[in-house]
């Protein structure tokens, strides 16, 4: 027990959960590419900052609205089947994009009609991320031991978080090189590789049998168990408010085009940068994990990110830019895999998906909301004021958060 404990590559070691690791990295990789793309596609459009919020807001409200509902879709479903079916309709997503991005089109069409249906394959893919997200939670605890969950917590935030530093950094190289089009035909080549590594996966069938429980009672029964962990829910709370206010990364564009003035390539690296941190933080989790003291430190580390939001907002230059989202990322990376661990340690196998939806919702509502909010302040205050008015709300939720959540502070695991 106390070797596997100590073993940071004890999950990777099993065959099955590295297909799963492999087929979420080209999955990640693709999904992070298409939304860099889309957002400076957006940009060049309209020019307009608020268009970018409103890409977010097109994602999250099927994404959030479909949350609950999904999670009891996936306790009572086999699991390999919805997740492969999400993957595949994503495919599809990103091949009407690809048809979009053809110069043809743009001479039918025009800017206009081209964004209006940018935003409505954007809402499809926030339909199909409802049910797929979640499912890739419940297929790591129903893969590997429970002994070994935390471990195998932590390689999958790795990955997640190489796949995006490689998705980011890789979209600004395609657009920058050989334009929308060539990134997009690229980002179907990855999904698809992702499903022929997920496609190898064992069935994982249901613990719920359909129809034993009404669909509300179940929905009921995931957001009453959420709610009385208070673990689990001060910690779901913070970051969700955090990432909310904080969504400095949804303004990049702006800050690549017009402040910092650094093209498509710095606009890449400048969205890859709070990934790379995240990565490398994690690596060294990975080695050697947090022992104590684990709620202080994820307190500690969000309060950390809003400090670096205002930098990032205050900096005209690249450099100083590109290593604080670099910190940003380390920080980050400290709260997701507390987050990640407490939510997999504390769940009871049975509700999994229902728990993993209403963390998916969380998570969905900080992000997309969070670019959708970045947008409308940066329209209200303008670009830097708003970003800084982002960090300085972060501080403030930590502060409240500290006095208000003692057992979240003094949490350990």
């Amino acid at each position: 027990m106390e070797t596997q404990k100590h073993d940071p590559f004890a999950a990777v070691r099993i065959a099955e959960y590295r297909n799963l690791l492999a087929g979420r990295f080209l999955f990640i990789m693709g999904l992070r590419m298409m939304g860099t793309l889309v957002g400076w596609w957006i940009y060049e459009l309209t020019n307009e900052p608020f268009a970018i919020g409103l890409i977010g807001l097109s994602e999250v409200i099927p994404a959030v609205s479909l949350s609950l509902y999904a999670g009891h879709v996936i306790d009572i479903s086999e699991k390999r089947k919805l997740l492969l079916r999400g993957v595949a309709l994503y495919l599809g997503c990103a091949l009407l994009l690809t048809g979009l991005s053809a110069r043809y089109t743009a001479a039918q069409l025009g800017t206009h009609w081209i964004a209006f249906a940018i935003y409505i394959i954007i809402f499809c893919t926030g339909v199909f991320r409802a049910f797929t997200g979640p499912t890739f939670g419940v297929m790591i605890a129903s893969i590997v031991p429970k002994n070994i969950l935390s471990n195998a917590t932590t390689w999958n935030q790795a990955t997640w978080l190489a796949a995006s530093v490689s998705g980011h950094a890789t979209a600004g190289f395609l657009i920058a090189g050989l334009g929308n089009t060539a990134a997009l035909v690229t980002i179907c080549g990855l999904v698809t590789a992702g499903f022929f590594f997920m496609y190898q996966l064992k069935p994982k069938p249901a613990l719920n049998e359909p129809g034993e429980k009404k669909t509300m009672d179940s929905v009921k029964e995931g957001l009453r168990f959420v709610f009385s962990t208070k673990e689990v829910l001060g910690a779901l709370s913070l970051d969700m408010f955090a990432v909310l206010f904080g969504g400095a990364v949804a303004m990049i564009p702006v800050f690549a085009k017009d402040i910092l003035k650094v093209g498509p390539i710095g606009f890449g690296w400048l969205n890859a940068a709070s990934d790379i941190g995240s990565v490398c933080i994690i690596v060294l989790l990975t080695l050697f994990p947090l022992r104590k003291k684990q709620g202080k430190w994820l307190l500690y580390a969000v309060g950390g990110f809003g400090t670096c939001i205002i930098i990032f907002a205050l900096s005209q230059w690249f450099w100083v830019s590109f290593g604080v989202m670099v910190l940003c990322g380390m920080l980050d990376g400290i709260s997701v895999v507390i987050r990640g661990t407490i939510l997999q340690l504390k769940t009871p196998d049975h509700m999994r998906g229902r728990v993993m939806s209403v963390n998916s919702m969380f998570i969905n509502s900080s992000n997309e909301l969070g670019q959708f909010e970045s947008g409308v302040a940066a329209k209200l205050m303008g670009v830097i004021p708003s970003v800084v008015f982002g960090g300085i709300m972060t501080l403030l939720v930590v502060g409240i958060t500290w006095v208000k959540a003692p057992s979240l502070r003094k949490m350990e695991y």
